[in-house]
């Protein structure tokens, strides 16, 4: 992250990003305390002075991480230069909004602080109508990031992808069985197969004829 020169203060440019979040925010609101009552110049990109586009100009490349000074539009040409800044069509709460006709821009900041120059007769200052002035026929917004979940850093880290060509797992045991309202893994018994009748009563042996007769 880099940072602009201010006279006897810096101000760190915004990541190159087309969203804005609430550090955005916070370095917006840093920049236009430091350049409010910066005297009404027509034209002007400096500290010495600048217009209602150069202010303009200095809150988007703020947010949009560019250079503050040495890039600036005019209102003919905003609407191409917000775009290449990736701002979008039209107005969002809590975003940071822009809007212009062919003779003025003002910019309301994501917290609802508007800014602007040349208004009453004066220079850049914090307040005025922002961009929802109803003379304003364009208006165009830098989006808002959402917050992201924060990490665990003790939590494991994800599974591997599954390999397609990878062998299937074996079919699962007894032991892999989850138990069923309190019951063991234990497979079941087999089913019992057919009764087999107990043996009869044992017969005595059968007498000895003797010898036999010729």
């Amino acid at each position: 992250m880099g940072a602009t020169d201010f006279g006897d203060a810096e101000i760190a440019l915004l990541p190159s990003v087309v969203m804005i979040d609430a550090i955005a925010t916070t370095a917006l609101l840093t920049l236009v305390n430091q350049v409010s009552g910066t005297p009404y110049r027509t034209g002007g990109d400096s500290p010495s002075g600048t217009d209602c586009s150069g202010l303009v100009s200095w809150v988007a490349n703020a947010a949009t991480g560019r250079p503050i000074y040495g890039d600036r539009f005019h209102t003919g040409n905003e609407e191409q230069a917000l775009l290449a800044r990736g701002f979008q069509y039209g107005t969002q709460p809590g975003a940071l909004n822009i809007g212009w006709n062919s003779g003025h821009t003002a910019a309301t900041l994501p917290d609802g602080t508007p800014v602007s120059s040349g208004e009453s007769g004066g220079g850049v200052r914090v307040g005025g109508g922002g961009a929802f002035q109803p003379q304003f026929t364009k208006h165009m917004y830098l989006p808002v990031a959402q917050d992201q979940p924060a990490q665990d850093p003790l939590a494991p880290p994800p599974p591997p992808p599954l390999d397609p060509f990878a062998p299937p797992p074996p079919a699962p045991g007894p032991a892999d069985i989850p138990p069923v309202d309190g019951m063991t893994n234990e497979l079941p018994p087999p089913p019992p197969g057919p009764e087999v009748p107990p043996p009869g009563p044992e017969l005595p042996p059968a007498p000895d004829p003797g010898p036999t007769a010729i």
